[in-house]
């Protein structure tokens, strides 16, 4: 009795795939026994036509291939396979297959498995047409015969509707019980099988029996298998078409579904690792098999580049899928985090000190809050290039100005130092601030509410509203908040925005500096203040905050930016228009020169 692991090393289909691959590029002198000239077609018993690969005895060398030698014996079709002789019993040109019995299935009542060689070749038949492929199809199913020492009693597996282990009476003896084993080599059923066969048991031999179409003869709810009836059956054997018979076209269908079904077998139940190799045994399969059936070897570089485009096809498709669903969210995610980063820390740091000031100084209103208090803005005072500004009043018929800022021109920076100068300040002539609210993206500032409105729309109206009296009344009440945010404070504050429209006026019109977005903290004992960029309103603006060759910046920027307010006030005209080109003689230098000359 063969040990059952000898035998599986022997019936391994893998060498016989690894063998068929490295027949690949072939021999290029087998391209020239598809054009068969000079052979007819012959016919044996009810087989007629019969042609290329097969050939009968007597025939010219160039005929056909030598291994489908057909030998006619009692209108009977004969070919040798391996050492076997088998009828063929029908040939099918539309697949490439022939149906083969074994000759010797009818001597006897129980034929003798073969176990030395099994009645097939699938590594190629040799000999001058080079290696030309002869193997059972690949849905082949096979009957394994097991010898044991033990009875089996009970199934254990069970195969497409065979059960358990039918016993095979006609070869069982004393202390030797013979049964049989249904399985399919194509899908790897070999290895799970021989897994498990019970210890008891051991090789017997291996026979083939039709295939998946005709499972029923193997079917049968018999408890005993008839081993003479599946000899007798036979089974399909795959044979080469030829490039004469079918078009190039037909050849490369044929070779795709039968790589694609090749492949499913593989890719089924298969690990990772598995189910990728599947996918390059299956392309290889493909261009095997077409350059192998279509008898033109100049066809197999064309192949092998429509191969390498498939593939680069599959790489696109992977790195398009990789990057649409896979690097492109990545990719947003990592923005929206690093813009939520940038925006968490403007507000983080804002939190932080509106927490500091929320005990020493204003009130912090809700956003509902400040929607209530200016009854759902319903009455807008103004607009200006930070927001706009809107009436409203709390309980007690208290008037307020809240000042909406623009989310495009509000930023922590300018919001922290509004608060953090007006919020300490208590000075008739400072505008105070109320209360604040900073809620993420909408913040506002509520002061008090000046009736009067600015300064501006009074001294640039045309009309002379004012007595010299109340001018110089008005200009003594900005000097003395200028002069407080100087030296009134812990800290000095610097205001750098002086000018007619920051200036606000109550019911009595007495002013109050206001607007405090570009001020600045600094030590009183500072004689100057360090600045990056310049800041304040063309025409106000001080030299020293354009260029450090006139001089350092300190309160005197302010002091100049009030000088150029009272030079307004009096003349009630703007020393600069808005739209002024700032390439214009600066204007102190201006004044100096027509009061030199005598000129007004």
């Amino acid at each position: 009795m063969v040990n059952l692991g000898t035998a599986l090393l022997c019936l391994s289909p893998q060498a016989f795939i690894i063998y068929s691959l490295l027949a690949v590029v072939g021999n290029t002198e087998a391209a020239g026994a598809w054009v068969q000239q000079g052979c007819p077609p012959f016919s044996c018993g009810h087989l007629q036509g019969i042609q290329y690969p097969f050939r009968q005895k007597g025939d010219p060398s160039e005929c056909g291939v030598q291994s489908y030698e057909i030998i006619c014996s009692d209108a009977r079709a004969i070919i040798h396979i391996n050492t076997g002789r088998y009828y063929v019993t029908n040939i099918f040109y539309n697949n490439s297959t022939f149906w083969a019995v074994d000759a010797n299935a009818g001597n006897s009542s129980c034929p003798v498995p073969r176990w030395d060689q099994l009645p097939y070749s699938s590594s190629g038949v040799s000999g001058s047409d080079g290696n030309i492929e002869l193997a059972t199809v690949k849905d082949a199913m096979w009957v394994l015969f097991v010898n044991c020492s033990k009875v089996i009693n009970s199934p254990t597996t069970s195969y497409a509707g065979w059960y358990g282990y039918p016993p095979v009476t006609c070869h069982s003896a004393k202390n030797s019980f013979v049964y049989a084993v249904r399985l399919n080599l194509e899908l790897g059923q070999l290895s799970d099988t021989v897994e498990s066969v019970p210890p008891s048991c051991g090789y017997l031999g291996i026979i083939p029996a039709g295939d998946s179409r005709q499972s029923y003869i193997l079917s049968s709810d018999d408890d005993v298998v008839d081993v003479r009836a599946i000899a007798r059956f036979g089974f399909a054997v795959r044979f080469p078409f030829t490039a004469g018979q079918w078009k190039l076209s037909k050849i490369i269908t044929t070779c795709l579904a039968d790589s694609i079904r090749h492949f499913k077998a593989q890719f089924n139940g298969a690990s990772i690792w598995g189910k990728g190799s599947s996918v390059i045994w299956s392309e290889m399969y493909f261009l095997r098999c077409v350059y192998g059936n279509s008898g033109r070897p100049e066809l197999y570089w064309p192949i092998l580049g429509l191969l390498s485009a498939i593939e680069i096809v599959k790489y696109i498709i992977v790195l398009a899928i990789l990057l649409r669903f896979v690097l492109a969210p990545l990719a947003v995610w990592i923005f929206l985090a690093h813009r939520y980063w940038k925006t968490r820390i403007t507000i983080d740091a804002v939190e932080k000190f509106l927490q500091m000031q929320e005990t020493v100084g204003p009130m912090r209103f809700a956003y509902t809050d400040i929607v209530a208090i200016t009854s759902h803005f319903g009455h807008k005072l103004g607009q200006g290039g930070y927001g706009s500004v809107y009436r409203g009043m709390l309980p007690g018929d208290v008037n307020l100005a809240v000042k909406i800022l623009c989310r495009s021109m509000c930023n922590g920076e300018d919001f922290i130092s509004e608060v953090s100068t007006i919020g300490r300040i208590h000075h008739v002539n400072v505008v105070r601030l109320v209360g604040y609210c900073s809620e993420e993206p909408r913040r506002a500032l509520v002061y008090e509410y000046m009736p009067k409105g600015s300064l501006d729309k009074y001294i640039f109206s045309g009309k002379k509203r004012f007595s010299w009296d109340k001018l110089s009344e008005i200009g003594l009440g900005i000097a003395r908040g200028i002069d407080y945010l100087h030296r009134g404070c812990d800290m000095q504050i610097l205001h750098f925005d002086i000018k007619p429209h920051n200036i606000l006026l109550d019911s009595n019109f007495v002013p109050k500096v206001a607007d405090f977005g570009l001020a600045k903290l600094y030590p009183r004992d500072n004689s100057f203040v360090p600045l990056s960029a310049a800041r304040g309103t063309i025409g106000y603006i001080a030299p020293e905050m354009i260029s450090r060759s006139f001089g350092v910046v300190s309160s005197k920027s302010d002091v100049y930016s009030f000088g150029m307010l009272l030079l307004e006030m009096v003349g009630g005209r703007r020393n600069a228009a808005p739209d002024q080109n700032s390439s214009l003689e600066y204007y102190p230098s201006w004044v100096y020169d027509r009061l030199t000359e005598g000129r007004e």
